[in-house]
């Protein structure tokens, strides 16, 4: 693999820093929920938001697509919506005497799924083909998807009406969850100000094109991760599994969406290379969704948080000779 050079490093990080300003102008306050989005982007990920009603969840996912310059599709899932609905149906064509596919609003780069709980498991389903192997099939025909590739899928807690939970099998297959939480006071205020007549939502244009967002992704690829942080990120992943609280623990999966979003947040701040602290700072979005309590740690008040910073606390971090807390 080639080497990454100081001037497309320098390149990602102004691009990426445009993006996030851009993105911000919509959602205030919110600077890191939006970089970890942008950071799934560029490492060819797909990302979970989560959370109660109002926050911003669609925003954020529509502000992304809108400041880049392409193909954008929108799902609104409903109870009724079918799996044809997403990935599109072959249809009988008079005119030509024959079949003509019609496809769905998965064909696109930035896909945004609403409320993707609000589906049934069956329709939730369909989209696992297309977010693992960025493609759909239809009538015994595969068809390639647009790239880059990504879903942004919101979804809104469990406790609220009407909602089915998404399996593990699909969860695993976001490379991230994020949840966007209510905005300070201040930033509340500042939302009155700049949002109170009219969104800035419908001023936002365009600040990259997909050539530019390939070159992002192709400059992340090329970042070092050096043998003493891929053996850091295998220990943390062995050491949620060996946990006695841990029910299900991390998937090799969340290993590689580690290394992969560590090469990206890595090329973000300016560095050629993938440091600890990168690692330390994406463990909880990738990694939470993708576990399990025992029902007795839970009963003890135990989480999963709190259990990810332990296990953490207890590896020892490369270039360090002792263990050190994070």
């Amino acid at each position: 693999m080639a080497e990454v050079s100081p001037q497309q490093i320098e390149t990602f990080s102004r691009r990426f820093d445009v993006i996030a300003s851009n993105v911000e102008k919509v959602i205030q306050g919110k600077r890191d929920v939006v970089e970890l989005a942008l950071l799934a982007l560029v490492a060819e990920g797909h990302v979970l938001v989560e959370d109660v009603p109002g926050v911003g969840k669609t925003q954020l996912a529509k502000s992304i697509a809108r400041s880049i310059d392409s193909l954008f599709q929108r799902v609104q899932f409903t109870p009724d919506l079918l799996p044809s609905d997403v990935t599109g149906v072959t249809v009988w064509d008079r005119n030509r005497n024959e079949f003509e596919f019609k496809p769905g609003p998965i064909f696109a780069n930035i896909v945004v799924g609403d409320e993707i709980n609000r589906a049934s498991p069956k329709t939730q389903s369909a989209l696992l083909e297309a977010m693992e192997e960025r493609q759909v099939t239809s009538d015994g025909v595969t068809r390639e998807l647009p790239l880059p590739f990504m879903v942004m899928a919101t979804q809104n807690p469990l406790e609220h009406e009407g909602t089915y939970p998404l399996p593990e099998s699909q969860l695993d297959r976001f490379m991230m969850r994020v949840v966007i939480g209510y905005p300070s006071r201040e930033k509340e205020l500042e939302i009155l100000d700049t949002h109170g007549v009219r969104s800035t939502f419908h001023d936002l244009q365009p600040v990259v094109s997909i050539p530019e967002i390939d070159e992002l992704i192709a400059t992340a690829r090329k970042v070092t991760v050096s043998a003493s942080v891929k053996t850091y990120i295998v220990d943390l992943v062995e050491g949620t599994r060996q946990h006695p609280d841990v029910l299900l623990g991390a998937s090799p999966r969340s290993a590689l969406f580690l290394q992969r979003l560590s090469r990206a947040r890595a090329a973000s701040q300016g560095r050629e290379y993938v440091i600890p602290d990168d690692i330390k700072a994406l463990a909880h979005p990738v990694m939470e969704h993708r576990m399990g309590l025992r029902p007795e740690a839970q009963m003890r008040g135990e989480t999963l948080p709190d259990l990810i910073d332990e296990v953490m606390t207890r590896l020892r971090v490369p270039g360090t000779t002792s263990r050190i807390a994070t």
